[in-house]
This record gives structure tokens, sequence and C-alpha cells, in this order.
């Protein structure tokens, strides 16, 4: 196994996402010392025009002091429940990230850290190491459950927080092991919530499933971090770190920090995880469409749709609970290659808006499972109509 992955998603700008964890072979090193010019100098900015009364408004002067001894106090404090993941498969060496969630020696990590192992150890900041069963995988969060057995007073688990409750901008901490310097803290904001990535679990007919609720971070995610905690101020765990984008690659084509990382909400992680461990797997609830990420003006006025906001269906496959649903896909070719037109537009579930592709799987992730019924709000033809499901399992 090579777990230096690619995960291909399309972009503008062909940005390639990467699994975030590593074999062991560690990138050289460049002493960056570069004293910047003035900023009235770089800018060539006349002193004389600027003037010495405040502009009126709010000033604020963040306490650094106070900001400093929380991390200090929080990496004291979550560092001891973060373990590092070393991993023999025949591809040779490889190194993740996980962290202790209870005193049963159960550890949440990354599936791709550990998948295709022939041999699995685990190391802990006091120096411990063992070694590790994993009891239950779910290739569609990318998730894994580690089992290590070891005496309570060894076992520190982190509480796990509410990533409901998250927003755009707060303060974030990763711990990890990057290129396999463990224990390595980095801090960085949320840059956005309820972000899509291609999960590992292949879906009928081809190609992937998708992964949702996913948080974006541009706190420093390195191969390595893979399974490491995502954390708040107040050192609860609110995602695990999975992937980053990137184009940027060391000399030994190891993906490198571009400042665009992806964690798994910690929601998300909450349902799945007891069913992990106590029976080895999860299903998801199963729609069965394939849909557009967002919706530009360009596709908006090829389909003719009355608005560029929702989840426009493309595909339904064959015998899912869309079909049965009676949902419709595209069907009539349109200016755009392999873009049809006439499909639903989804622009609501439960009530609850529908803006882009993400909020419909992020609702059914966080509140749904099989066997449910959910009501989608659709337009068909400039028609709105009302149309209950019942969600399947994923194949």
């Amino acid at each position: 196994m090579n777990l230096v992955k690619k995960l291909l998603l399309v972009s503008c700008f062909f940005l390639i996402p990467v699994i975030a964890c590593q074999t062991l072979s560690l990138p050289l090193l460049q002493n960056l010392n570069h004293t910047p010019a003035p900023l009235s100098t770089a800018l060539n900015i006349d002193k004389t025009v600027i003037q010495s009364s405040p502009s009126p408004g709010p000033s604020f002067t963040p306490d650094l002091v106070s900001l400093e001894d929380s991390l200090v106090a929080l990496y004291d404090k979550v560092n001891p429940g973060v373990v590092a993941i070393r991993v023999l498969t025949e591809d040779g060496s490889g190194l993740g990230s996980g962290f202790v969630i209870d005193h049963q020696g159960h550890i949440i990590t990354n599936y791709h850290v550990i998948e295709g192992i022939t041999d699995l150890e685990v190391d802990f900041p006091s120096g411990n190491k063992t070694r590790g069963e994993t009891i239950g995988t779910d290739k569609d969060s990318d998730l894994a459950v580690i089992k290590v057995d070891l005496p309570t007073e060894e076992l520190f688990p982190l509480p796990l927080g509410d990533s409901s409750m998250i927003h755009v901008g707060q303060t974030v901490i990763a711990i990890g092991n990057p290129f396999g310097l463990n224990g390595t803290m980095t801090v960085g904001i949320i840059s956005a919530s309820g972000r899509t990535l291609r999960s590992l679990h292949e879906a009928p007919g081809g190609g992937l499933f998708t992964a949702g609720d996913i948080i974006q971070t541009d706190a420093a995610i390195n191969p390595g971090n893979s399974g490491g905690p995502l954390l708040n101020l107040n050192g609860d765990v609110i995602g695990i770190n999975r992937a980053i984008r990137t184009l940027n690659f060391t000399t030994a084509e190891e993906p490198l920090n571009s400042g665009v990382g992806f964690a798994i909400a910690i929601n998300i992680v909450k349902r799945v995880i007891p069913d992990l461990i106590s029976k080895g797997y999860y299903d998801y609830p199963y729609l069965g469409i394939s849909s557009l990420d967002d919706i530009s003006l360009i596709e908006q006025e090829a389909l003719g749709l009355p608005r560029a906001t929702g989840a426009y269906i493309t595909s339904i496959t064959p015998n899912s609970p869309a079909e049965k649903a009676g949902l419709h896909s595209g069907t009539r070719t349109t200016a755009i290659p392999f873009l049809n037109s006439g499909g639903d537009l989804i622009i609501a579930v439960d009530e609850q808006p529908v803006i882009v592709f993400g909020d419909l799987l992020s609702y059914l992730l966080n509140n749904k499972g099989p066997g449910d019924t959910v009501t989608l709000t659709i337009l068909r033809a400039d028609k709105e109509l009302q149309v209950d499901l019942t969600l399947g399992k994923r194949p």
C-alpha cells in the first residue's frame, strides 16, 4: 500500500488533494533568513500623507501572553492522548497519527493509515510502545478504530467536542507526527465547513462515494498528521485530520502543506465509532444520486434552471431510493459536454435549505440512517414539489 495517496478532485486550478500520511523519508530543510523591507518602503508609501490621528472605530489588542499560556496548557493537557501509529505493509513502512478515546484502549485514526497493513505499532508520548489490533474500519469517512491492551493509568482519552458549533475564523490546533516528528503542534483557523471529498468506498457502476461534512483548515497538516486530532481552544476534538490539497512536493514526492487541509467533522465520528467498536462497520444513508457540487451561472443557464443554488441531479442509480421515489436526472444534451438538462433541483431536505450538494450530504450524515424517511423539496420544470424518500444503505 502506498500511504501517500492522491485524491484526485476536479478544480479549476488542477489542485491535488493528498492523503496526509507518509512513508518514512524526511525532506531537506531550508533555512529561511530573510529580513523584509519596512512596509512603507516595500509599498513606496509617502509618509507625509499619513496623519497621526487614528481613524474612528474599535481597536483590538490581542492578549498574546494569555493566548500563549493557553496554548502551552492545552498542549500539556492533550498531547499525552495523541499517539504515533507505525505500520508495515507490502510496500514498506509508514507513519500516521491517532488519539485515545476511552480507558478501554480504543484509538481513532484514518482508514488509509492502516489499509493493507501486515504489522501495527502504537507509540505513546510517555515512551510506551505496544502492538495494536484493528477492530473496525470505515472507507466512507476514512476512519478506523485500533485497540491496545494497556493499563488504565497509561491511557489519556481526549474529549470529543461538537462540530455543529464551529465557526469560520475559529482558532484550531492540530497535533500529530508530520514527517515522523512526533508530538508536533500547529495552529490555524477554520477556513470553511461542510466541504466534500471523495471517499475510499467504490460506488456501484464505478467512481467513489462522497464523504461529507468536512472541515477545511489552514493549520499546517503534512504527511504523518493523518488520523490526529483537530482541536478547539478548550482542548476538545472537533475533527480528525485527513488530507491536504497541494501542488508542492518534496524530492521524495511527499506532499507539502499549502494552507488547505481537511478534517472529518467529529459529529460524524461520534455517529460512526460506536458501530465500528461494536460490529466493525457503519451503514451510511443512501440516496442513489450524483449531483453537481456547486452550480455556476454558466451551468444554470445551460440547464435552464430558475436558480443557481441547490443540488442538481445529474444521474440516478437504478433501483436506488431516488429512482423508487420518482426523482428525475438530466436527459437532454446541453452546450456543456456530459451535462444534461431536465433533472430535478433539490432545494431543501426536511425544510432545511440546500444551497450546495454538501448541505444535503451533511444533513443526511449527521441526522439520518438507513430506513429513515426524508422529505425533499425539489424544483421540476419551474414547479416546486415535495417528495418523500426512504433512505437505503450504501451498497
